[in-house]
């Protein structure tokens, strides 16, 4: 139980909350940009000012679909390459409680082109290839561990094809990141990888079987299809199904109560 009262403080660290950062991001002007050292989506770092705050944000533009697409997990059909993905896999999380695990993204036009504005994490310590270089779980392995299994349910529930060891970032506090989610929500209905479940956070599962087709079309139409929505529930499903036969003992808490 201690972990779990420790959380909430975790997940406001700045002391801006989810919705001011996001209206940040909507209204704070460019007085500096350059381009990303890291990624292989276009991505531009820009630092934002509204007077108040400064702050970075990471802005990703590219709006690609192929009928086929070859990529390192074999061919792809529908293929989808999109900004978009960012802004849903953000609103997404936050419905599911994982709004201190995803930064905030918001679509923003950039110089004419539809375009994700992330705010930048800030204070990284790491990102997932060097921790593994370095073969560390942190001061607290079990605070890593829960976390980490938070970050492999997400990625079966939205179908995340490329959480590579660049887009999981840790800060300073060894507080888990996920970002750049454009190549997410695949038509599949049934999981990427299955023997990625092993435990689910009790608030995540509680979270997830709660989703419905209305609610996802409220936060995330102008961001996923509908088939994309559907998607995503016939995947929670299965990962619900799987929870709900392992039993109690595959649940744990990580996650603050709602």
């Amino acid at each position: 139980m201690a972990l779990l009262l420790l959380v909430p403080a975790l997940f406001a660290q700045d002391g801006l909350t989810l919705e001011k950062k996001e209206q940040f991001l909507l209204k704070a002007s460019i007085t500096r940009e350059r381009a990303s050292k890291k990624g292989i989506t276009g991505t531009v770092r820009a630092t934002l000012s509204d007077g108040t705050i400064t702050h970075d944000a990471s802005i990703q533009s590219i709006n690609e679909q192929k009928a086929k697409f070859e990529g390192v997990m074999g061919s792809e059909i529908n293929f989808r390459d999109t900004y978009l993905f960012n802004i849903a896999a953000y609103r997404l999380g936050k419905m599911l409680g994982l709004g201190g695990m995803i930064p905030p993204s918001v679509p923003r036009a950039h110089v004419g082109y539809g375009s994700a504005w992330t705010w930048w994490v800030e204070d990284v310590l790491m990102d997932e290839g060097e921790r593994a270089k370095k073969n560390t779980m942190g001061p607290d392995p079990d605070k890593w561990g829960r976390q980490t299994l938070i970050v492999r349910v997400f990625d079966q529930l939205i179908a995340n094809t490329d959480r590579n060891a660049g887009n999981t970032l840790y800060d300073k506090d060894w507080r888990i990141w996920m970002i750049d989610h454009t190549r997410a929500f695949r038509l599949h209905k049934q999981l990427l990888n299955p023997k990625m479940l092993d435990k689910c956070d009790r608030q995540f599962l509680a979270a997830m079987k709660s989703l419905n087709l209305g609610g996802l079309k409220a936060e995330l139409s102008p961001y996923l299809r509908q088939d994309e929505m559907k998607a995503i529930l016939q995947r929670r499903d299965v990962i619900v199904s799987y929870f709900e036969k392992a039993g109690p003992d595959k649940l744990y808490e990580y996650l603050p109560q709602r």
